[in-house]
């Protein structure tokens, strides 16, 4: 499994999605070995999943840089030392680090995942080495309309993605919007090697962690507490109206800082929260909170009075993976999101229709208002039972599990 985030990285919920699959892999007969990168590479540590990892997992972490940290001068660094991306450098130890694993321990498949783009070079050299057979897990759409918006970084993310869909055994997306849009974008690849398995939530890491039920209410005094857990990232998940809502709601009376707050907590962009929450005013009703350890975040969750998520109609064909760990917290979930996208799609059908557009100040809030002033319609917004056993990694795992037995010898192959 060729994965650049995992333990001990803490920059990215996606470090979930593999962590999970090596937990629960080998109860349904896959052994896994994970390929990652050195810990200097990762922006931010913390050892706080380190003592997940399954023990007897074998981990080789190959060597790995990050160009704008190790190799610029006067925070400057030529352009190709960033192609695709910042880790580059971690491609020639692993792909070495990576033949001497499928040698040694006689491996079936190579499975490589995104968002780090290196990580499906070094799937690719590996399978074309080996033989193997390669799963690409894309999780969410790579070469997009204006994304990445330098031209030499979105080639050299095509030039990933054609390699891929010419050579993987499957392709993997996190929703079916963003398989959908593959499968029209390649033609001629048989729809059936562009699958889905999406995120979800891991049932353990929420272990004694209990909502607080009394804040199913709003008792006299309370501050009603909404809370974003994770990144804020200013073009796909643009605060601004969120803002602009809450400066209407202030302005009317509905919320004031005595009796309601917005809580970012992780957003690795409170600069911009700050100066964007200024300039509407409303700087009062806004929290910002640093990171915190993984169970510790959970926790928080579970007693939000509401769970905020934020997705931009430019990522329609994507869904937060947080979202799955909202869905489990048990708590209101309001969802800021184009409503014909596929955040919007999960959110009605795990029976929450609590839902308003990121690009629409007047519709947050209406929703937030309907929110704050009617407690009792608040348990609409908590998904169903079934949606959130449905979402379970281990569920998911069963799906990879029976992915690899197809296009391996063990299924009737690819």
């Amino acid at each position: 499994m060729v994965a650049f985030h995992f333990p001990p990285a803490a920059e990215s919920s996606g470090i979930q999605r593999t962590l999970r699959f090596v937990q629960h892999l080998p109860a349904l007969g896959w052994e896994a070995v994970v390929l990652t990168a050195h810990p200097r590479a990762y922006r931010r540590t913390s050892d706080d999943l380190m003592s997940q990892i399954p023990p007897g997992t074998e981990v080789v972490r190959a060597f790995a840089l990050d160009t704008a940290r190790h190799l610029s001068i006067a925070g400057r660094y030529p352009g190709l030392l960033a192609l695709p991306d910042r880790w580059q450098s971690w491609r020639f130890d692993a792909v070495a680090a990576g033949m001497a694993l499928l040698r040694r321990l006689r491996c079936d498949a190579v499975w490589s995942t995104y968002p780090i783009a290196t990580a499906h070079q070094i799937g690719a050299s590996l399978h074309r080495r080996s033989a193997l057979p390669w799963i690409a897990d894309f999780r969410d759409p790579m070469a997009q309309d204006g994304y990445p918006p330098d031209a030499r970084t979105w080639n050299s993310f095509k030039r990933i993605e054609e390699v891929a869909f010419a050579n993987a055994a499957r392709c993997v997306f996190t929703t079916p919007g963003a398989a959908s849009e593959y499968r029209k974008r390649y033609p001629t690849v048989p729809p059936e090697r562009t699958v889905v398995i999406e995120n979800g939530y891991d049932e353990e890491t929420f272990a004694g962690i209990e909502p607080d039920q009394s804040q199913t209410a709003q008792s006299p005094g309370r501050r009603l507490t909404l809370v974003h857990s994770g990144i804020v990232y200013p073009s796909e998940r643009d605060p601004t109206q969120l803002m602009q809502a809450l400066s209407i709601l202030k302005e009317a009376g509905t919320v004031t800082k005595d009796n309601f707050r917005v809580c970012f907590r992780g957003s690795e962009h409170d600069g911009m929260l700050t100066q964007v929450a200024g300039r509407a005013g409303v700087a009062d009703l806004v929290q910002l909170l640093p990171p915190i350890p993984y169970g510790q975040a959970l926790e928080e969750m579970m007693r939000a009075d509401a769970l905020l998520i934020m997705q931009a109609s430019n990522c329609n064909a994507q869904i937060p993976a947080k979202l799955y760990e909202y869905l489990r917290a048990g708590r209101p979930i309001l969802g800021l999101t184009d409503p014909a996208g596929d955040t919007a799609g999960l959110l009605r059908a795990s029976g929450i229709n609590a839902i308003a557009p990121l690009d629409s100040a007047p519709g947050i809030a209406e929703l937030l208002k309907r929110f704050v002033e009617h407690p009792e319609r608040r348990t609409d917004c908590i998904a169903s039972e079934t949606a959130v056993r449905s979402a379970s990694r281990r569920a998911r795992a069963v799906e990879l599990a029976q992915l690899l037995d197809a296009v391996t010898t063990r299924g009737d192959g690819a």
